[in-house]
């Protein structure tokens, strides 16, 4: 039931088990998109070699869901304000489930590439959605408890994820970690529409910045499909990759000089003359780059070389999520300058990056999760800041356009940052072998002891040196790893002077969640 009549018109909050009920739907929407951008990173060799296909072109089933969310992510203003926010969610969350049934039953690795673009690209509207009818739906005075609520599922979903992931590849057929959505969107589109119909927002004819759209997918598939083709093509000696490059390129001035010069763009680029809204965004989508990065390359390097079970590599990642639901409500009290917070959210992503680069082959399950704690710490604590900073000193009319670009970004950097790590793994791997193997040839000593030592065991010549190069390419890909986790770590460490350099922000009016 509702509540006494809200003043301004405004539809009145809920209360009682209709309050309750609606919240947890809403919840569940935007619990589903989260889990879907993590439950797939743990599952990826198990659903490459299902495939038919190497765990390098595997990684499209990320990137393509990533790229196509964030490309659509703009476009959130603009359906809510001509179909209403309800209207605009319940769709995507029913769009979002067809999506996610045809992810279920797809039978090639290309067929499930379209239908996770499809999946990213109607999920759009899910957060920002869940977000604002959340907060409408509850009482001025615990708009707190409504984004508590938003918040933790956000937090929740890294911890199902890997571990849900993992479990049914394990245990089940991989298609299962996109149809367990199935039941679950239904319930949650049912359960909002009947909830929400009869207080849909005003809606009135928006004009659309089609070219600019249009011209904003363009060179980001262009680009991102050069990042995930390039490690296989010899990058630029390949004319596709060339191309490729071009079109990201022309495309990307193009869509710039589109934006600045049209009246209605669906990118507001004059936003980023502000300081700390252009230094903000940049820290978000770097440090959310090396987060999301990090988050690929761990479970691959286990799964692949450490041997890890799909199950158990989401176990490793737990911790991070854990930590991030347990740290958040206590870390939220804190009144400390956004700065401040962010340095704290920097050392300890830097911290744990440090800390994994210290790896060894025998590391045991709790050296290996151990660091993944620290990140949840880190997690708690990055992105409403960043988010504060970022939205600090722009008036109200501008938050839904800042708050929609900052999440373009944030989202597109996550997925070039995949690509990127995946082509310097194995391009570092390369190099680390070639020089490990100078010394595992016939005429070194130390070779010829080690398959002495082999044979004596009952291997054949050929089985001892294939046992020995096995070994080699093991270690190669650990050294690629420890080099890219201290690399991170240092990457994070300069995130910080970048926050330093932004004025101190005022007291939020906004509000603004971990998202």
């Amino acid at each position: 039931m509702s509540g006494p009549a809200a003043p301004g018109g405004q539809p009145a909050p809920l209360t009682g088990a209709a309050l309750g009920i609606t919240a947890i739907a809403l919840a569940l929407g935007t619990f589903m998109q989260v889990l879907d951008g993590t439950i797939a990173n743990v599952s990826l060799p198990t659903i490459s070699g299902n495939l038919g296909v190497s765990t390098d072109n595997g990684t499209w089933v990320i990137t393509s869901f990533a790229v196509a969310n964030g490309v659509t992510v703009p476009l959130t203003g603009w359906l809510m304000g001509r179909f209403g926010v309800v209207r605009t969610f319940s769709v995507s969350v029913l769009a979002f489930t067809v999506a996610s049934l045809l992810c279920g039953i797809a039978w090639s690795l290309p067929s499930l590439i379209v239908f996770r673009i499809l999946q990213g690209a109607v999920s759009g509207p899910m957060i920002p959605g869940s977000q604002a009818l959340l907060i409408s739906i509850f009482p001025p005075q615990k708009r707190g408890t409504a984004l508590a609520i938003w918040s933790m599922t956000t937090l929740t979903a890294p911890v199902l994820g890997p571990v849900l992931g993992g479990y049914i590849s394990d245990n089940y057929y991989w298609g299962w970690i996109f149809l367990i959505n199935v039941p679950i969107g239904l319930i949650c589109a049912a359960m909002s529409w009947r909830a929400l119909a009869s207080r849909e927002t005003p809606t009135r004819r928006l004009p659309i910045d089609t070219g600019g759209l249009l011209l904003l997918a363009f060179w980001v598939f262009s680009l991102q499909t050069m990042l995930d083709l390039g490690k296989d093509r010899d990058w630029f000696n390949h004319p596709l990759i060339v191309v490729l490059t071009i079109f990201a390129v022309v495309g990307f001035i193009a869509w710039i000089i589109w934006e600045v010069t049209d009246r209605h763009p669906v990118v507001d680029l004059s936003l980023f003359r502000g300081r700390n809204f252009s230094l903000g965004t940049l820290a978000l989508c770097l440090g959310y780059a090396l987060f999301f990065a990090n988050n690929l390359l761990l479970p691959l390097w286990l799964q692949q070389y450490m041997g890890y079970n799909a199950t158990w590599a989401g176990l490793v990642a737990a911790p991070s999520g854990a930590v991030a639901v347990i740290a958040t409500p206590f870390v939220s009290r804190l009144k400390l300058d956004a700065r401040w917070q962010a340095t704290g959210a920097f050392l300890c992503f830097a911290a744990s990056y440090w800390i994994r680069s210290h790896y060894t082959p025998d590391a045991s399950f709790l050296v290996l999760a151990a660091p993944l704690a620290l990140q949840g710490l880190a997690m708690s604590i990055f992105f409403v800041p960043l988010l504060t900073i970022t939205l600090d000193g722009l008036p109200a009319e501008k938050v839904p356009s800042a708050s929609g670009i900052s999440n373009f970004a944030r989202i597109t950097a996550g997925s070039f940052a995949a690509s990127i790590i995946t082509t310097y793994w194995d391009r570092r791997e390369a190099l680390h072998q070639e020089r490990l193997t100078e010394m595992g040839n016939p005429f070194s000593p130390v070779f010829r002891q080690a398959t002495d030592q082999l044979q004596s065991l009952g291997l054949s010549p050929l089985q001892a040196a294939g046992s020995i190069y096995r070994q080699i390419i093991n270690q190669a890909y650990l050294l690629s790893s420890l080099e890219l986790f201290w690399i991170c770590a240092i990457m994070a460490v300069l995130m910080i002077p970048v926050v330093w350099f932004c004025r101190k922000p005022a007291p939020s009016e906004h509000m603004v969640a971990a998202d």
